[in-house]
């Protein structure tokens, strides 16, 4: 992971901010996909967590090495979000930087399919099990999230992002077609 590219949203009055990440984030995953990478991860440089202030931000930064980076650029995955964005070019990554995972955090929201499935995984009746679940759904979430569509499923969802604690080497693994890792690190700066 020695090169990065940053894409920050530029305002716009019809769209919000975090529906434009929701976008870019979509498109993003579709194109990790198709091209079944494993070794690209992303980070949010500018996210913010708290109950009042969980956003992404309005940067995306995109990691990897230069080749594979330049192959994701080849293909027209900023299609229809080109206007709204400004894409920096590939850039090495500076040099004495920290690491951290960014990954995926599951929480229990208290959706109807959810209590669905506990319901027939515990042969109980849906209304006991969307009052066993209520309690956890309750909770506050502080972490920044974007609402995405799965490519192999099709369902849309709210992705909640975990960015970890800062380590002082790297740690190689797979990254999934979201760019994100339990595992593996990613260069913050």
């Amino acid at each position: 992971m020695d090169h990065y590219i940053d894409i920050r949203l530029l305002p716009d009055p019809d769209f919000p901010p975090a529906m434009l990440m929701g976008a870019l984030y979509g498109k993003l995953h579709r194109a990790l996909f198709d091209l079944e990478a494993n070794d690209i991860g992303v980070s949010f440089p500018d996210h913010k967590t708290g109950v009042r202030a969980r956003t992404p931000g309005d940067r995306l930064r995109i990691h990897g090495e230069r080749a594979r980076l330049d192959q994701l650029m080849a293909t027209p995955w900023l299609r229809g979000v080109g206007e709204l964005v400004d894409c920096s070019g590939i850039s090495t990554v500076p040099s004495k930087v920290k690491h951290r995972t960014v990954r995926r955090r599951q929480f229990n929201t208290g959706s109807p399919s959810r209590a669905k499935r506990y319901a027939r995984r515990h042969d109980i009746a849906q209304s006991e099990a969307q009052e066993l679940l209520r309690a956890p759904a309750e909770r506050r979430i502080e972490l920044p999230f974007i609402q995405v569509g799965s490519r192999s499923s099709g369902e849309r969802f709210a992705m909640f992002i975990e960015h970890g604690q800062l380590q002082g080497q790297p740690t190689t693994g797979p990254f999934n077609h979201y760019g994100l890792s339990r595992e593996a690190t990613i260069p913050w700066f």
